[in-house]
């Protein structure tokens, strides 16, 4: 039996619909959710659902019941619980007989040392606590979506243009569909047993260059603009995220602008068994051009 924890939240549902495409019965895939009215249509394709939170530990032992591979996808709660709400369910594994926890960290140089430590530590921190539990792991390292460069980059980019105060900084920019492709064969494959993998593209890009990819797939010259960090807020401000949020994404592009996430590094290509999908080519299909 296969478990997936945040099951109703893109990754999750991304690689349930992996799992069932590499040929998983939805009767051997159990989804853990904390409010399953959001899981009709889960429940509707055959896949199990149990609830659970991350802060209820006996929850997590009840469902974690029977389970051989565990996904733990990190918690989405207030940066100040994750760790702990890992942790719970890291314990409960470790005391159910779970036989394999695969966990999504995060990928960085080094989360220890970021301009945005306080905001991605507890990655390290399960990450140091799995390796020490007595249970087969497996780290997922995952870089940022593809998926959330439109987000990032503003609205009406290709009349706007680029923008965002990330300097000439690189990132390697990966599909969630290939993040949760790359799960589901640590999931359904051998062999992955106390390992590290990152999750990223092969080639990482600046801003700059994803307009260049936008300029020649649309046939036009977009601009990169290079906001000052407050205007940035801002914009983000009027896209509709709180202050606080707001200030979060800009950290990132800060982060960003430092080449924190530009590690070199991917085992997307030996999981998968094929190059991912090129950034231009992802581009080009979100933007419809």
């Amino acid at each position: 039996m296969i478990l997936v924890t945040g099951a109703t939240g893109n990754l999750g549902k991304a690689t349930i619909h992996s799992l069932v495409e590499k040929g998983i019965a939805t009767s051997d895939i159990t989804a853990l959710v904390r409010d399953d009215t959001k899981a009709a249509d889960l429940k509707s394709k055959g896949v199990q659902v149990k609830l659970g939170d991350y802060q209820d530990v006996e929850s997590l032992k009840n469902a974690f019941q029977g389970v051989d591979k565990l996904l733990l996808i990190s918690s989405s709660a207030a940066i100040a619980y994750r760790f702990g709400q890992h942790k719970n369910a890291i314990d409960a594994a470790t005391e159910t007989g779970v036989r394999h926890l695969i966990y999504t960290g995060f990928e960085m140089k080094d989360l220890n040392q970021s301009t945005m430590t306080e905001d991605v530590q507890y990655h390290a921190y399960t990450a140091d606590y799995l390796k020490q539990a007595a249970l087969p792991y497996t780290v997922m390292n995952n870089t940022l979506y593809a998926d959330l460069i439109p987000f990032l980059i503003g609205k009406d980019v290709l009349d706007a243009g680029v923008c965002i105060p990330a300097g000439v900084g690189k990132t390697p920019f990966l599909p969630l569909a290939e993040m949760a492709e790359a799960l589901a064969v640590v999931l359904t494959t051998p062999g992955h047993e106390n390992k590290e993998y990152v999750i990223a593209a092969e080639t990482a890009f600046s801003f700059a260059e994803i307009a260049d990819l936008l300029s020649a797939s649309a046939g036009k010259t977009i601009a990169c603009h290079q906001p000052e960090i407050s205007l940035y807020i801002a914009q983000l401000i009027q896209a509709g995220l709180s202050e606080n949020d707001a200030a979060y994404i800009a950290r990132y592009a800060k982060a960003i602008g430092h080449g924190e996430f530009d590690t070199g590094k991917s085992d997307v290509k030996q999981l998968l068994g094929r190059r991912p999908v090129r950034l231009e080519d992802f581009l080009r299909n979100l933007y419809g051009e």
